[in-house]
């Protein structure tokens, strides 16, 4: 009996995680079905490795802010025409789109209108849910299926009049370095008074973020230490922002340990007692991993004129997950260092606040457990709607 032909799989992933996310769903399309997969369209190496050959490089539309995509908008419209007919003369059994939605939803448009006949499903629902959520509607005709990476997100594409979504779970949740870290903050802990805290620092990753927060953050430290708190400061960062964090943090009364290590990052959770941060997906680490944390963020000036369009009730993902406000957000003025030492005490300590949250971040855990791994789940849908499309 002659084999199955391959599935031709079209996948768009400009993004390192979304490269991951895609090979995790090709390893389960091989596992599932027992047969080969043909991979056309762009990826990193991940997907290179299951024998993708892009039409160019990813990194090309892994842009990040609204002014970055406006000047390379030229070039980014040229490459998502390309990118469309490639697709669309492949005839795929499937498209998959992964994140990236300003690049790869405009491709699925253009694949849509060109065929309509390939299924289109999209990995990461668009924030639709905090800003702009007239975008769910908007990619209904051309989006046939959306992987949800948070468990809130198919009742809100539901209310918004979106495309189906599924909730596939987080790579987070089955994280080597999360799951390590939860480990080290569950064993027992001493939580007297006059002992030496060891506080995590994480003013962000991106250098509008870091300099917007380094000196209130050294600010709240100084305040700390007023208070008579001794103090063991752990700062992780990115490479890409080492050197001003190193220059920054130079001005302040105690020195942090900076670390750019991976395993060295999630040994530091590991032994927190609480942690100072930027607001950002840092907040679901440390939730998952039983960090107490303060979240804090200052607009830079272009963004504070967009604010108004803001929806959502929190910027906190443990927050919006557990429906609950568990972490504490500060935003602009209200990065108030004398307060957030303060709040910062209540987390140190064995006190109805820390227990509030460690409490909130196990209901966390909870709502985005799966039953499965991410990868099967997503492949699942996929296998899905080729099946419709061939049954049609």
């Amino acid at each position: 009996m002659a084999a199955e032909k391959p599935l031709k799989i079209a996948i768009v992933a400009g993004e390192e995680s979304g490269d991951l996310l895609g090979a995790d769903i090709v390893q389960s399309l091989k596992r599932m079905t027992g047969r080969d997969v043909r991979l056309v369209g762009i990826g990193g190496r991940h997907l290179q490795a299951l024998g993708l050959v892009p039409l160019f490089d990813g990194a090309e539309i892994a842009l990040m802010g609204l002014s970055a995509i406006l000047r390379d908008l030229p070039r980014l419209m040229r490459r998502i025409g390309q990118t469309a007919r490639a697709v669309a003369a492949e005839k795929p059994d499937c498209l998959i789109t992964i994140d990236s939605p300003d690049f790869s939803l405009r491709v699925a448009k253009k694949v849509r209108a060109a065929d309509p006949s390939i299924p289109i499903v999209h990995y990461v629902c668009p924030s639709v849910w905090a800003w702009r959520p007239g975008r769910a509607v908007a990619m209904k005709p051309y989006v046939d299926h959306i992987l949800c990476i948070l468990p809130f997100e198919v009742k809100e594409l539901s209310r918004l009049g979106g495309p189906p979504g599924t909730y596939v779970g987080h790579r987070l949740t089955h994280d080597p370095g999360v799951l390590s870290a939860a480990r080290a903050q569950g064993q027992p802990r001493d939580l007297s008074g006059d002992r030496v805290k060891t506080l995590l620092v994480l003013p962000g990753s991106r250098r509008g973020e870091v300099s917007r927060l380094i000196d209130p953050f050294g600010q709240t430290i100084s305040a700390l230490r007023a208070r008579g708190h001794r103090l063991r400061l752990l700062l992780p960062t990115v490479p890409h922002v080492a050197d001003l964090v190193k220059t920054s943090v130079a001005r302040w009364d105690e020195k942090p340990e900076i670390i750019l290590d991976a395993e060295r990052k999630w040994q530091a959770f590991g032994k927190a007692d609480a942690a100072l941060i930027a607001s950002g997906t840092v907040s679901l680490e440390l939730a998952l991993s039983g960090v107490p944390m303060i979240s804090c963020y200052r607009l830079d000036p272009v963004m504070r004129m967009v604010q108004g369009l803001v929806t959502v009730w929190s910027a906190a993902l443990p927050n919006l997950i557990a429906d609950q406000a568990i972490v504490p957000e500060h935003y602009n003025q209200y990065v108030r260092p004398r307060y957030l030492a303060r709040q910062l005490e209540a987390l140190f300590s064995d006190t109805a606040y820390r227990t509030w949250q460690k409490d909130g971040f196990a209901e966390v855990a909870r709502r985005m457990a799966t039953d499965k791994p991410s990868g099967d789940i997503a492949a699942e849908v996929v296998l899905r709607h080729i099946k419709l499309r061939h049954s049609n």
